[in-house]
């Protein structure tokens, strides 16, 4: 098993790329504490989970509260004596609407979720990683961040993208000589809430890549897997694309 007995934070649990990561690493051994607003959600992956003879904690809550990532962290000590990394995929795209006809409210819940709260869940993981002699932290980019290829209406949500690119980039310099790896995941158009129901629009994303077709929410968990595995050792800083090809062709 890939992470036997490593004690991961999945948050943006409670759906989507969160789901399938969680279900994923405890097939693999992990240890998951799950996050994220919904609560029922949670409780339904988590049972889930242990049935299939995993182990899994929960704690509902919004990662644009300090307190929230500090409180995860602490639930990962006290349920399994711990931390060995997280992946910290919480997200929103917010409203795509071009800039001058954008609330501003908007703008600051993207960026509030897709940043600073991924700076939350950092700076509360960090220590403990440290204390535990290392580990691995996963952060749910775009490929928005880096190209967006003139997507319209994507301003809030490219630009918390391209900041989150920064910060791993920092955080990956930053704790190299601690044992601690930081990478992204850069994900293409993927059969999620957040893509939406309509098929119409379903063929218009797949349409964007050169494979043609969208990403199921495994495909993406199996990516974060390997960065969260031993088998990414010596990768740190990396803004890996799992996109069909996307930012290839919009570049």
């Amino acid at each position: 098993m890939e992470l036997q007995n490593k004690t991961l934070i999945v948050t943006g649990a409670s759906s989507g790329i969160g789901a399938a990561a969680a279900l994923l690493f405890a097939e693999e051994g992990a240890n998951v504490v799950l996050g994220a607003r919904r609560q029922a959600e949670l409780e339904t992956l988590a049972g889930q989970i242990r049935q299939s003879g995993g182990k899994a904690a929960f704690l509902a809550g919004d990662v644009t509260r300090e307190a929230y990532s500090q409180a995860l962290v602490a639930l990962a000590a006290e349920e399994f004596g711990g931390l060995d990394g997280a992946f910290n995929n919480a997200g929103i795209m917010g409203e795509t609407v071009p800039v001058e006809q954008m609330d501003a409210a908007n703008w600051s819940a993207v960026i509030a979720t897709n940043l600073t709260g991924a700076f939350y869940c950092a700076r509360a993981q960090i220590p403990v990683l440290k204390e535990r002699g290392g580990g691995s932290l996963v952060f749910t980019g775009s490929f928005v961040g880096i190209s967006n290829g003139g997507m319209p209406g994507m301003g809030a949500y490219a630009a918390s993208k391209a900041g989150l690119a920064g910060l791993v980039q920092s955080l990956a310099s930053d704790l190299a000589a601690d044992g601690i790896r930081v990478n992204a995941l850069l994900p293409g158009g993927t059969k999620t809430a957040m893509a939406g129901d309509d098929p119409e629009a379903h063929r218009t994303i797949a349409r964007l890549h050169p494979m043609k077709r969208m990403a199921v929410p495994k495909e993406i968990a199996q990516a974060a897997l390997f960065l969260l595995s031993d088998r990414a050792s010596f990768v740190t800083g990396a803004p890996l694309a799992v996109d069909g090809g996307v930012a290839v062709r919009l570049a």
